[in-house]
């Protein structure tokens, strides 16, 4: 081959290479501007390409189940809030126990001359007599409990699940997806809002 046709097929192989790399980089440009703006587009995949709406029907049915899954995410707060709050009392019913053969502390305030100046008398008016602070010292931790954390591990991992998958359905930037999710949401909390004051994530 002579150098002169060797030349001219480099310079096209490099013009091809161009044309292939800006022809990439333009469409992956376009790709991301698609994704950062809303869309009202009702043939818009969710989580797969199978569940892809086909008609009025299909993308009215898959907002109805954004909606549902939406107010489940907030029954799942409520519901752990729920159950948060009936494991401490179960916790605080086992912090205090009766000892056998010790004497109640009110027997005990009455034999104790020394615990007599420190007890606290309170009234309408308040403390009467000197006073003793006991104070908690350090963070209190719960006890590791097998009929307890597991279950809340549990609970938590289906609220992430649940709370990626209503992620992912913002992230496809549709805005019947994104109202739904909003209004699953808002629901769920008309509902059941009120149980949920311990358990926002």
């Amino acid at each position: 081959m002579a150098p002169h046709e060797t030349g001219t097929t480099m310079a096209a192989t490099d013009m091809d290479m161009d044309m292939d790399m800006s022809g990439t980089s333009s469409s992956s440009s376009s790709m991301m501007t698609m994704m950062a703006v809303f869309s009202n587009s009702m043939d818009t995949p969710l989580y797969s390409t199978g569940w892809t709406p086909g008609s009025t029907g299909e993308y009215a049915a898959t907002c109805i189940f954004l909606i549902v899954l939406g107010g489940i995410l907030r029954g799942l707060l409520a519901a752990k809030s729920l159950q948060e709050a009936r494991w401490l009392d179960r916790e605080l019913d086992r912090r205090y126990v009766a000892v056998k053969g010790k004497l109640p502390a009110a027997e005990q305030i009455s034999r104790d001359s020394l615990a007599k100046r420190m007890t606290m008398t309170l009234s309408e008016n308040g403390a009467e007599e000197d006073v003793m602070v006991v104070r908690r010292q350090g963070v209190p931790t719960r006890p590791w409990r097998l009929s307890v954390d597991p279950v809340r591990a549990v609970i938590d991992t289906v609220i992430a699940g649940v709370g990626y998958l209503l992620m992912l359905a913002v992230m496809t930037m549709n805005v019947g997806y994104f109202l739904s999710v909003l209004g699953g949401v808002f629901v769920g909390s008309l509902l059941v809002g009120r149980y949920t004051i311990a358990a926002e994530h």
